[in-house]
């Protein structure tokens, strides 16, 4: 399992486990998946999606920055919202 935290500049969003994250990268979507390599990557607007293996849920980030080390996403989003 992955540990994610989503952060806006005024709450925490979202914080626990989950099987699998994808992002809207600044040069495309991705995936993080378990034991992926360290990453710092910037955000763009779009949809971030995580997966805890009873659920998926989807949230609209307005762009940020997602660092990714030892099975931890931190993602330091400037919104969030679960409306597009």
């Amino acid at each position: 399992m992955l540990l994610l935290e989503i952060i806006t500049p005024d709450k925490m969003v979202f914080k626990g486990e989950v099987v699998s994250a994808t992002f809207p990268g600044s040069k495309g979507s991705f995936q993080i998946l378990k034991n992926h390599a360290p990453i710092i990557s910037a955000l763009d607007k779009g949809a971030l999606i995580y997966d805890t293996g009873q659920f998926k849920k989807k949230i609209f980030i307005g762009g940020g920055m997602l660092e990714m080390q030892k099975n931890h996403i931190i993602v330091l989003a400037e919104s969030a919202s679960e409306k597009d």
